[in-house]
């Protein structure tokens, strides 16, 4: 392919994305059939590349290889995939159950003891497993360790939250607070980071196509 082909080719695909995105953008006025087209484009899109990828990067290389390569008990799995696929059969899916209770079994020891780990033992180690000094980290440390008492306080629902033990309490709903905050400030910035990426997208592909 020529130079001359490949910025062709380019500017077409920019086009193409750059008429997907106001289409989208097309949803901030109402809903109509620009935004629907895009939309059902995107989804189909998705769709078909997830099937394609989960194929080649699940069937073929943890069903079919190892089949073919002699190993015969990868057909267990298979088959509980394929009874999977009776559920969207009225007949016979009391099939389906079986290999889904079999495989949230073993989700179910595998993730647990994972989650605990992660989720908890790391959590501890985090909160705990450094020094309080007298300087900034150490203060730092401090807070954290207050916060994380006080958060779990909260949750201590055997007790009236009375006195000392409603102080805390209360202490731990403003730590509470603060992390919804902040997760929701993170998710707001981050689709904020996506419109910004679009419009540079789009003032890109404009100065290409007309210069300036």
């Amino acid at each position: 392919m020529t130079p001359q082909e490949w910025g062709l080719y380019e500017y077409i695909f920019n086009g193409v994305a750059a008429l997907l995105t106001l289409c989208i953008f097309s949803f901030l006025y109402k809903d109509n059939p620009f935004y629907k087209f895009a939309e059902r484009l995107v989804a189909g899109v998705a769709t078909g590349y997830f099937t394609m990828l989960l194929f080649w990067t699940n069937f073929m290389d943890k069903v079919y290889d190892p089949l073919k390569a002699g190993q015969w008990w990868y057909i267990f799995p298979a088959v509980l995939g394929v009874m999977m696929w009776t559920r969207f059969s009225k007949k016979w899916a009391w099939v389906s159950r079986y290999s889904i209770a079999f495989y949230i079994g073993i989700g179910s020891g595998v993730s647990i003891t994972v989650y605990l780990y992660t989720y908890l033992f790391k959590q501890l180690q985090a909160t705990i497993g450094f020094p309080i000094t007298m300087d900034i980290a150490g203060l730092n440390q401090f807070l954290v360790i207050i916060a994380v008492l006080s958060a779990l306080v909260y949750f201590f629902f055997s007790t009236p939250h009375k006195g000392a033990l409603g102080f805390v309490s209360k202490i731990g709903i403003y730590v509470i607070m603060i992390c919804f905050g902040a997760g929701f400030g993170l998710t707001v910035m981050g689709r904020v980071a996506l419109l910004v990426n679009r419009v540079i997208f789009l003032k890109g592909y404009l100065i290409q196509l007309f210069g300036g």
